[in-house]
């Protein structure tokens, strides 16, 4: 066995095979560099708000691989325009470094309403932002809630909350801006059908209070005002006055008072 093994055939066979180890490691790590590209590196470009075709062009252009991370909805930016990108622009990376993207959706993602009414302007505010909608026009009305939010409207008509409406959407909010300074005379509301009086309270800037139907009444649009607190006039005769934003109870019945009467005409008795 020992002269097997230190035969010449042998020795030369394993000098040759540790020969052939040490030059592919010496070849490997020499070419290692040129495999990995040590060394070479590369300025990110900006490829923000570029259409993404665009965006990959760019980026393999100038040596980078480019690949759709994440996808995000802003209606600022167009469909499939690149949002983010991670390394971001300036970074110094080596070159073939994949960047990650993040584009526009196409299409904006349903998000339910939420209830505003009776919130101050300011948390309105950030409800709707951190739904992803933004705050449209606001409208001032006199109401005694000082900035607090009276009405949420899509397109002038009353958006009930729980609706299903795109992200982005702009949502514009009637805002309560306070009592008024200036005291007016009470409107007089007797005699009037119920639409009339909502009308001449919404002309004169007041709101409906407490709404007291009489059973009688089938048509709430269509009955009539039999009563009114406050009233027109007080005990002394003297007109009561009020402010914008203040309210006005109104008292409906089915029978049409006569004028200036407090209460409903009693129905005529049957001899």
């Amino acid at each position: 066995m020992f002269d097997f093994i230190t035969k010449r055939s042998f020795l030369v066979n394993l000098l040759a095979a540790v020969a052939m180890f040490f030059l592919l490691a010496v070849i490997f790590f020499s070419l290692l560099p040129v495999i990995t590209k040590h060394g070479e590196q590369q300025t990110v470009p900006d490829v923000r708000g570029l259409k993404l075709e665009e965006a990959i062009s760019k980026l393999e252009a100038a040596g980078f691989d480019a690949e759709v991370r994440d996808s995000v909805y802003i209606d600022s930016i167009p469909p499939l325009a690149v949002w983010a990108q991670t390394p971001d622009k300036g970074a110094v990376v080596k070159v073939n470094r994949t960047i990650h993207l993040t584009v526009n959706k196409t299409v904006a993602p349903m998000v339910a309403m939420p209830d505003l009414e009776g919130l101050t302007f300011r948390s309105a505010e950030m409800m709707l932002k951190s739904m992803r909608l933004n705050v449209g026009d606001t409208i001032y009305k006199p109401d005694f809630a000082t900035n607090t939010v009276l009405q949420q409207l899509l397109n002038g008509r009353t958006l009930k909350a729980g609706t299903m409406i795109p992200e982005g959407t702009s949502i514009t909010l009637i805002l309560s801006s306070g009592r008024g300074n200036t005291e007016n005379p009470v409107p007089d509301f007797i005699g009037l059908t119920y639409a009339e009086a909502r009308e001449i309270l919404s002309a004169s800037s007041l709101n409906i209070g407490s709404v007291i139907i009489d059973p009688s009444v089938s048509d709430t649009a269509n009955a009539f005002v039999y009563k009114q607190y406050p009233t027109r006039k007080n005990e002394i005769g003297d007109f009561n006055m009020v402010r914008s934003g203040e309210s006005v109870d109104l008292y409906l019945t089915a029978t049409k008072p006569v004028k200036d009467s407090t209460t409903p005409v009693a129905p005529a008795e049957e001899e």
